[in-house]
């Protein structure tokens, strides 16, 4: 039997980050992993989609380059080339990821893990089955897809995220079923591509719970690039046949039929949990399936903590980490706590959404006296220098004295420009303060500068309202 301070279940962002920082605290660690180091978002979500998001907008710039006076007789792309070097941008990070765990001396454990009891862990692995005694546990086991009736996944005409990275051609008819983050993002993307895409969200907007004058934006764009949109629809039923497969929805305006050659389904994610044993061991579970935890990551059973997508959303990479560093320091003994104050987000449609902190209408609900500005970026230097003008800064302060309670962004390098944002709210900063920050010219980040100038009441490069 291995014996150890700590067993991390699971080897993504959360923790292979969480086996890192506990080693370099003293704790004996041992990462358990049944698949690729790296998890979801760096083998089958974040990086790779990412990495065929960034061509395809490269693809679509040279299309129409000849109103920059970019002149190109011919464009393809070659889909066997791109997976092929999609593949090796992840390849490379995930033998990075495993580096720093042996250059750390974490232990690395290829199987399944299940909980025995709060000490004890089995792992099934393809040479047999291994014990770890251990003083706590992390549980970073992620999300996996959720499948919905009526559309029951093949992995070749109805397919999830995963398939959709790997496809070898762009369909010619793509159907994608979920308005969130990953279904526009694939149909950003897909659209640039070729494909003739549909979306069929359930609810009344796109990207439920984000800004909606930015979801606005999005939106148009999606529809002026030919992706058709149906809201407050659902599919009721597929039928397949040997070249495609026909979705029957229901719209408010009745019901419609849609052939396409694939449908992506993406309409949320479950949490792996179920192979864990955690009832038998008294683990409390939310009423949606996700594991309770307190501010140190620790679940209701002293010793067992939880990070990641497995806890809850919002299923950021970047949060898991964080959580993962703070479950090591609370195993530790050191004085540590999930306190931030925001975590930023980004969505990576064309043009990118990006926030941090309260959007107006939680600002209200929170009691606050709001101010809403914001700076266009098609007033910008930087982004009609690079033919980019979709979108905004919007800044939400508290009208006063001026602190900074939330920012939402869409439009070009949104994903880069919300950090500053984060550290302003995580700093307490005022919209003044911002403001009188300098920002180099012509750049992107001008745009923050200028929406808090309006916000503190000194407009410079738009009209004063």
């Amino acid at each position: 039997m291995k014996s150890a301070d700590v067993v991390v279940i699971g080897g993504g962002p959360g923790g292979y980050v969480c086996g890192i920082r506990a080693t370099q605290l003293g704790l004996k660690t041992v990462l358990v992993e049944r698949d690729r180091l790296g998890g979801e978002c760096l083998n089958y979500g974040c990086i790779p989609s990412k990495s065929l998001i960034t061509v395809s907008k490269l693809f679509e710039k040279v299309r129409n380059g000849a109103k920059y006076g970019l002149k190109v007789d011919a464009v393809s792309i070659d889909f066997v080339a791109l997976q092929k070097w999609k593949s090796e941008v992840v390849s490379k990070l995930v033998s990075g990821v495993g580096a720093l765990l042996s250059g750390n001396g974490v232990e690395v454990l290829k199987g399944d893990a299940e909980l025995v009891d709060k000490n004890n862990v089995k792992v099934v692995t393809t040479a047999g089955i291994e014990q770890i005694h251990t003083k706590s546990i992390v549980i970073a086991t992620g999300t996996r897809p959720v499948s919905i009736p009526g559309l029951t996944i093949d992995r070749e005409m109805i397919i999830t995220s995963k398939e959709a990275l790997d496809l070898d051609r762009a369909p010619e008819r793509f159907l994608i079923v979920g308005g969130g983050a990953i279904g526009l993002e694939f149909a950003s993307m897909y659209q640039k591509f070729g494909s003739l895409v549909t979306v069929v969200e359930l609810t009344d907007q796109l990207l439920p719970g984000t800004d909606i004058d930015s979801v606005r934006v999005v939106q148009r764009s999606l529809e002026n690039h030919g992706v058709k949109i149906l809201l407050k629809s659902k599919v009721a039923s597929t039928e397949k046949s040997t070249a495609q497969v026909k979705a029957t929805i229901e719209t408010p305006s009745g019901t419609t039929s849609i052939e396409a050659d694939k449908i992506l389904v993406s309409v949320g994610r479950k949490a792996n949990t179920e192979k864990l044993n955690l009832s038998a061991i008294g683990v409390e579970l939310d009423q949606r399936g996700y594991i309770k935890v307190d501010e140190h990551m620790m679940t209701n059973v002293a010793g067992i903590y939880a990070i990641g997508d497995v806890r809850g959303p919002p299923l950021l990479a970047h949060k898991a980490s964080k959580e993962g560093i703070v479950a090591a320091e609370s195993i530790a003994g050191k004085p540590t706590a999930a306190d931030w104050k925001v975590i930023p987000d980004a969505i990576f449609t064309d043009p990118e959404i990006a926030s941090a902190g309260l959007t107006e209408s939680k600002a209200i609900e929170a009691g606050y006296s709001v101010k809403r500005s914001r700076f266009p970026f098609a007033a910008l230097g930087r982004a009609l220098s690079v033919g980019e003008t979709e979108g905004f800064v919007k800044i939400i302060s508290n009208a006063q004295d001026g602190l900074v309670l939330g920012v939402q962004i869409v439009g070009p390098e949104a994903s880069n420009l919300i950090s500053e944002i984060a550290l302003a709210i995580e700093m307490g900063a005022t919209v003044e303060d911002i403001a009188l920050t300098v920002h180099p010219h012509p750049t992107f980040p001008e745009a923050i500068m200028e929406a808090a100038e309006s916000a503190a009441g000194h407009p410079v490069h738009q009209l004063k309202s």
